[in-house]
């Protein structure tokens, strides 16, 4: 997941690349593993976040296993470039960090759930990077798509970040912003760690090991 020389500071909207109209992902695409579309439209009642946290592949792969999760789709988001590739996101000069789009049944798991997950599977102090991963491409990120979700998200990271000041880790580095457009990744990146695609393939996040406090976060409409 590492591209030649790393970029670790955000193009602003005049230096990204162009892009393009055309979506690099057309059409209903079924889940591997969930047997669904990913790319809908999705049943009523449903609902979607959208998380960065490193590399997209183990990203995915963290939240198609929750139950409750309806679909899952890997993408790119935060930036300014249209449609963008692979190649190009990874360039550092589109601006979007790898992100996972995760439909919900929120009957079945909430979005407090879902934060715990993130929040997890990832260190949200890194910066620009995970682990080996280098590059704005890797930063943490939540897009949230309701003001519920923004002030949830934002209640949930400052009870982590006190946990994690207490175990000794540096200030959170998550971005928190409303959910623009999410631009979906080249087929062949969904669900890239099932078993049908890569079960042995590359995987760089790794936790913090702190638990992440749930239950504490404003849900109120």
């Amino acid at each position: 997941m590492i591209f030649g020389r790393h970029k670790t500071a955000l193009p602003t909207p005049e230096q990204a690349l162009p892009g393009r109209d055309s979506p690099i992902l057309g059409g209903e695409v079924p889940h591997t593993v969930l047997g669904t579309s990913i790319t809908g439209p999705f049943p009523a009642g449903l609902e979607t976040a959208v998380f960065g946290l490193g590399c997209f592949w183990g990203a995915e792969r963290m939240f198609w296993r929750v139950p409750g999760v309806y679909t899952t789709a890997v993408g790119y988001a935060g930036g300014s470039t249209p449609n963008p590739t692979y190649e190009e996101t990874c360039s550092g000069l589109t601006g979007h960090t790898e992100a996972v789009l995760v439909v919900f049944d929120p009957a079945k798991v909430t979005y407090e759930q879902l934060l715990k997950v993130f929040w997890e599977g990832h260190d949200p102090t890194q910066g620009m990077r995970q682990g080996n991963d280098v590059g704005t491409q890797y930063r943490s990120a939540i897009h949230t798509t309701s003001d519920v979700q923004a002030r949830t998200a934002a209640a949930s990271r400052d009870a982590f970040a006190e946990v994690l000041a207490a175990a000794g880790f540096g200030a959170i580095t998550t971005e928190l912003a409303p959910a623009g457009t999410f631009y979906y990744a080249e087929e062949y990146h969904q669900q890239y760690l099932s078993d049908a695609k890569n079960p042995h393939g590359y995987c760089g996040l790794g936790g913090t090991g702190v638990s992440c406090p749930v239950g504490v976060a404003a849900t109120g409409g």
